[in-house]
């Protein structure tokens, strides 16, 4: 099966035209990521001499610095360095959903033309880090899947247009599950559709260093001090700040916000991390990846809907494979906030959640 990689990949042009000089940003996010020039020269193989030479360079094109060497050897990005390094994380998170979309059906195009295989699953699902992992995993096993980036709606309907085979899912656990799920009772066939377990997941208020605004609870957003990035309308994550609010009275337009929507919770994290937002709603995975705080709010489980012929028919076996596999759980289980115990289980919707007749009947 052909593999096919689409980062994308960014410059910054001078009034007079000059670039910024290759292999800078990979440097200054080596330097971010380890805190030592020398580290950051090894792991992308460059000599020192040239790694000081592309800093010196900058330093001409921007007129600032864009490093300052500490005792020890070490290092440390100036401001301007760090926002650098923001630009491509926020480049990288704002487009990853799309880019990976796309090398997906460029994959799936190919294999259908060179090869007499069996049609790959198809998966549509919300970006996130466990169905990154399952997708890393399906690409090991040369196992073709044809993935496409979907907020649950979405997910859901493709299911009931026969257009995926796995819809990607998340209910809140506790008070609002049978909210959630009576919001998306119109997509599920209570009867036919089966869940299979990924995993349990922490969600909640994603904040800077220290939580310097004390944001505490979702009240604290309400304030007029405080900034807040949204999630785009549609997706799981928005869904569920709407239903807490309303809960408590308050409607998602009494929050002071940003005047952007992100897609994914790791674009929500950078947006916080480059100091633009005072906080956002998201998983707690990115908010770590990119040295954010975070406040607990809710627990999620984060599952796969598919119709039963589906669940058991072979084509879905290596997949089934994959999940119930103990390396694959002990991988999910070092994405902080995740809890893969009950990942591979399949079960039908009114043993997966007690909500389920209270929405069904």
């Amino acid at each position: 099966m052909f593999k096919v990689l689409i980062q994308p990949k960014w410059t910054l042009h001078a009034a007079d035209g000059r670039p910024l000089p290759p292999k800078l940003i990979d440097l200054l996010l080596g330097v971010h990521a380890t805190g030592s020039l020398a580290a950051a020269c090894r792991d992308l193989d460059l000599s020192y001499r040239y790694a000081w030479g592309l800093l010196q360079s900058s330093r001409t094109l921007f007129g600032a610095p864009l490093l300052r060497m500490t005792r020890g050897r070490g290092a440390k990005l100036t401001a301007l360095g760090e926002r650098l390094v923001w630009a491509d994380q926020r480049i990288a998170a704002r487009l990853a959903p799309t880019l990976d979309s796309l090398a997906s059906e460029v994959e799936v195009e190919l294999e259908r033309t060179l090869s007499a295989q069996s049609a790959p699953q198809r998966l549509h699902a919300a970006h996130g880090f466990a169905v990154e992992t399952l997708r890393r995993f399906l690409d090991e096993a040369g196992t073709p899947v044809d993935l496409k980036y979907r907020s649950p709606g979405e997910a859901l309907a493709a299911l009931r247009s026969g257009d995926c085979d796995l819809a990607g899912v998340h209910l809140p656990i506790g008070e609002f599950e049978h909210d959630i799920l009576a919001h998306y009772a119109d997509r599920i066939d209570p009867l036919n559709d089966r869940v299979l377990h990924l995993a349990t997941r922490r969600i909640g208020l994603i904040v800077a260093p220290g939580n310097p605004k004390r944001i505490r609870t979702l009240a604290d957003l309400l304030r007029d001090d405080v900034r807040f990035i949204h999630r785009q309308a549609g997706s799981g994550a928005r869904l569920l700040l709407e239903y807490m609010l309303a809960r408590q009275g308050h409607s998602i337009r009494d929050i002071r916000g940003c005047g952007i929507d992100e897609l994914t919770h790791a674009a929500v994290a950078t947006y916080v991390a480059s100091g633009m937002a005072d906080a956002g709603f998201g998983l707690e995975t990115p908010a770590r990846r990119y040295g954010q705080d975070f406040v607990p709010i809710a627990s999620e489980h984060y599952f796969f809907l598919a119709r039963a012929e589906t669940l058991e028919s072979p084509g879905l076996a290596e997949v089934l494979a994959i999940l119930r596999s103990e390396r694959f759980r002990q991988e999910l289980g070092r994405l902080p906030g995740y809890d893969a115990d009950r990942c591979g289980t399949a079960q039908d919707l009114f043993e997966a959640f007690a909500s389920a007749r209270g929405v069904f009947g």
